[in-house]
C-alpha cells in the first residue's frame, strides 16, 4: 500500500463524498462568479502526454483516436486502494469494446512498481510525482476520473473516493453507453469476488 492522501479526508462519518460533474449539485447560498473550466463535460480533453514506467510515451490524443479512454488520477491510499478492484473490473468489462484505462499515480516510481505487482494491475499506468497531470486536468481532487469518448470529448468527470463501488458502478453505466454495450455491475462483481475469496 502507498501513502495516505487527501481522498482519505473526503470520508465524513463513514460516508464517502462522490461528485459526478454531470449531475446537478445543490445551489450555494450565495452566488459566486463561476470561472469557466477548460477541462469539463462537453469540452475536448486537454493535450496530454506522459511516459509509462518503461519510458514509452502515452499520448491521450492518440488513444482517443482509437476509442474511449478512462483517465484516473489516483494514488495508493487506503481509499484508492479499495476502489482499485472496481476499476480493474471496469477495465476487464470494456477493454474488448475498445476502452483504454489509464491510471496515473502521484507516487514515487519504486512504490508504484511494487504496488502494481502486488495488485496485479492490468491496465495502462504512469507515474506523475510532480502532479502536472492534476494541473493539466484542472483538478486537485484525488482520485478524479475522466471518461473521454472516441474523438476526445469529455463525457463524464467523477471526483472523490467511494470505497462502496457506487461511483464505479455509475461510471460503468456511462462507459456502457459510450461503447454501446450492456452495463456491467462492477459493484456486484467485486462483492461476489470478495465473497468467493472468504
Amino acid at each position: 500500500m502507498l501513502r495516505p492522501c487527501l481522498c482519505a479526508l473526503i470520508s465524513v462519518v463513514g460516508m464517502n463524498l462522490v461528485v459526478f460533474a454531470d449531475e446537478p449539485q445543490p445551489a450555494a447560498k450565495e452566488a459566486v462568479p463561476a470561472v469557466a473550466k477548460k477541462v469539463d463535460i462537453g469540452t475536448q480533453a486537454p493535450a496530454f502526454k506522459i511516459k509509462d514506467s518503461n519510458g514509452k510515451e502515452i499520448d491521450l490524443a492518440e488513444l482517443t483516436s482509437k476509442g474511449p479512454v478512462l483517465v484516473r488520477l489516483t494514488c495508493g491510499c487506503s481509499g484508492c486502494d479499495k476502489e482499485l478492484a472496481y476499476f480493474q473490473e471496469i477495465h476487464e468489462a470494456y477493454k474488448g469494446r475498445g476502452l483504454t484505462s489509464l491510471a496515473i499515480f502521484r507516487e514515487p516510481d519504486a512504490k508504484v512498481a511494487d504496488y502494481v505487482q502486488e495488485k496485479k494491475l492490468n491496465m495502462l499506468y504512469a507515474v506523475d510525482t510532480k502532479g502536472e497531470s492534476w494541473t493539466t486536468f484542472e483538478t486537485k481532487t484525488m482520485p478524479t476520473n475522466f471518461l473521454i469518448e472516441k474523438g476526445g470529448k469529455i463525457v463524464s468527470v467523477a471526483a472523490g473516493c467511494d470505497t462502496s463501488g457506487l461511483l464505479a458502478k455509475k461510471l460503468s453505466e456511462k462507459i456502457a453507453k459510450t461503447v454501446n454495450a450492456d452495463a456491467v455491475d462492477v459493484q456486484k462483481k467485486v462483492a461476489e469476488s470478495n465473497t468467493a475469496k472468504k
